[in-house]
Order: C-alpha cells, then structure tokens, then sequence
C-alpha cells in the first residue's frame, strides 16, 4: 500500500515537473524552471523509494510512463490547448491497456 503511494507521489512529481517545464519556456522563467528541478528530484527519489520497497521495475515504471503521460496528455489538452483527436485518444488507451497488461502478467 505504502509503495502506490510513493508511486502516485512520483507520478504527481513527474507530471508537474513536465508541465512545468513546458511553462518554463525554454528554461528562461524561473519559478517554472525550478518546479522542474525539484518535481524531477521528488519524482525520481519516490520512484527509487517504491523500488527498495519491492515492486518490480517493469511494473512500477509501466505505472509511472503510463500515468504520467495520460495525466500530461489530459492537461495539455484541458489546460495548454493542445489539440486531441480520435489517434491521440486510440494511443493513450494503448499505452494504458499495455500497462494493464504488464500488471496482470506480472501477478
């Protein structure tokens, strides 16, 4: 339990950290640039934290990339005005029915 917590902690760190990174503008905001450095560092120290906990690599980084790019994917749409169509939304499922696979397959 404790370790998809630090999962979804790592997950929240990395999505913002990406997010952030696109508010930075090429590293020339400051506040956006460094939302970036400590969302990564957080992100990457909890990733590492589920890991000694047990959970095997392929698992929790399936997890992680899934998550991470469906959260950034919604938000640039919802937020950013990026644009989304029916291939963007049949890749998203795909990358998300992989996962589901890889966790069934590692059960």
């Amino acid at each position: 339990m404790v370790a998809y917590l630090l999962l979804a902690l790592a997950i929240a760190a990395e999505v913002t950290a990406t997010v952030s990174m696109k508010l930075s503008e090429g590293f020339t905001k400051l506040w956006p640039s460094v939302i970036v450095v400590a969302g990564y560092l957080v992100a990457f120290a909890a990733l590492a934290s589920v890991l000694k906990r047990g959970m095997p690599v392929g698992v929790a980084y399936a997890i992680w990339a899934a998550v991470g790019v469906a959260a950034v994917a919604i938000i640039g749409v919802l937020f950013l005005g990026e644009p989304v169509n029916p291939t963007i939304v049949a890749g998203l499922a795909l990358v998300i029915g992989g996962v589901v696979l890889i966790e069934v397959g590692s059960a």
